[in-house]
């Protein structure tokens, strides 16, 4: 009778263990880990020893504000046109699941994310794509500025196969940088998932070339550290970082939109010729020299060919002149005058005057206290005193770059100035 009741009950923890399964889609234990989204993680105990939620947008402006200092830290010149191949490793390593779904989806949506970031913040530059798969290095867009024709090629060849080859990729880059004009920064952004490289030469003659052309490459590996990766950005002038997770993944990834400092010998001035294109007539019927077919309206007129392009930035592919539009040009005003980094009020100051500060923001008018009147964290920019919450300081250096309070006090003085 004994056995017979524990075979019963061996059998009803079989079922409820198939029935565990079945609810978990019959995944593995670290799988269901990531399908939990391990939420107490995001959980934090507080001076008495409760549980409350992480701020993260706290958390998000302190990384913020710590980019912002070491970016302005010093005067630099920058380099305002660049030409960035994204190398992106498809190797059967991209497809490890450690990143969730796997590193080839996470590495995919953040390049995304980072192509458009990028054409943000340099409107005269372009970019290029090229994978690695099967040991061979294929180019999958060409230099151009239209996020949307590089975003739908990568989205159409996610596929994982084979070896990775970085001397492959390196040349591939190597041959289509070398032709860049002087004043323009050459940059490779490597995005490694393997742990080795398969090569058909000597890996260290192309980084030396790469050297000599001065070609800035830099690495983010999603696996572990490798010495030929950490070579190749020492003897360039890149970055070399390996990503812990899918957010510092693309913390990573982002850190390279903003212009880095020009190389010494690039940094001396010069003049470009430059040419501003009009907008082709609605209903016009033009062979466009990007794709050389036949397109109806839509597109630009090269000034001194009269050629027809898609979009701007490019480089008409008739006569060469490089077209751009004038708001291109007066988007890249802020990287030569940037705004300063707003203070921080420190809380102690903020409880003992708290009746001589503002209680509302400067720029959304909206309030800076906790519940119960206690002061919440905020920002005062060093000019004209005026204090921001945090929100509107990350808006005002990403996006706005002009300080509403200093912008209103200058133009309440041109009146004034006018009248006398």
């Amino acid at each position: 009778m004994n056995n017979g009741e524990q075979r019963r009950l061996n059998g009803e923890a079989e079922e409820d263990e198939d029935e565990d399964d079945a609810n978990n889609g019959g995944l593995a234990a670290w799988e269901r880990a990531y399908a939990d989204e391990r939420s107490w993680e995001s959980l934090q105990e507080d001076e008495s020893g409760l549980l409350q939620p992480i701020d993260n947008q706290t958390l998000k402006h302190a990384q913020y504000r710590r980019r912002l200092r070491a970016a302005s830290t010093a005067r630099i010149q920058k380099g305002l046109i660049r030409y960035l191949y994204i190398v992106i490793d498809l190797s059967k390593a991209a497809a490890e699941m450690d990143f969730r779904p796997s590193r080839m989806g996470v590495v995919a949506k953040h390049v995304e994310a980072f192509i458009r970031e990028f054409f943000y913040q340099n409107p005269l530059s372009q970019v290029g794509l090229v994978t690695i798969k099967d040991g061979v290095a294929h180019c999958l867009t060409d230099l151009g500025g239209s996020p949307n024709s590089h975003v739908q090629a990568l989205m159409g060849k996610l596929e994982c196969s084979g070896d990775s080859s970085l001397q492959n990729a390196l040349d591939l880059v190597h041959g289509y940088l070398e032709q860049i004009p002087s004043y323009g920064h050459r940059e490779v952004l490597i995005l490694y998932s393997a742990l080795s490289t398969c090569d058909p030469g000597d890996i260290m003659e192309t980084i030396q070339k790469c050297k000599k052309s001065k070609i800035r490459c830099s690495v983010i590996g999603l696996s572990a550290e490798i010495f030929i990766c950490k070579h190749l950005c020492q003897e360039t002038g890149g970055l070399y970082y390996i990503a812990l997770d899918e957010p510092h993944l693309r913390e990573l990834i982002l850190e390279h939109a903003p212009p880095p400092p020009a190389i010494a010998d690039f940094a001396i001035a010069n003049l470009i010729k430059m040419g501003f294109p009009q907008r082709a007539v609605e209903g016009s019927v033009a062979i466009c020299s990007c794709h050389k077919e036949a397109k109806v309206g839509g597109g630009y007129t090269c000034p001194r060919c009269k050629a027809r392009v898609c979009d701007l930035p490019t480089e008409c592919r008739i006569c060469g002149l490089t077209l751009i539009s004038s708001p291109h040009l007066a988007r890249s005003y802020h990287h030569l005058f940037p705004i300063v980094p707003f203070d921080e009020v420190s809380l102690s100051l903020l409880i003992d005057q708290q009746n001589k500060f503002p209680r509302a923001c400067f720029g959304c008018q909206q309030s800076l206290l906790n519940p119960g009147n206690k002061p919440s964290l905020r920002v005062a920019c060093p000019k004209c005193k005026h204090h921001f919450c945090l929100d509107c300081d990350i808006y005002i250096h990403e996006s706005l770059h002009n300080c509403p309070g200093c912008e209103g006090a200058r133009h309440s003085k041109i009146p004034n100035s006018n009248k006398g």
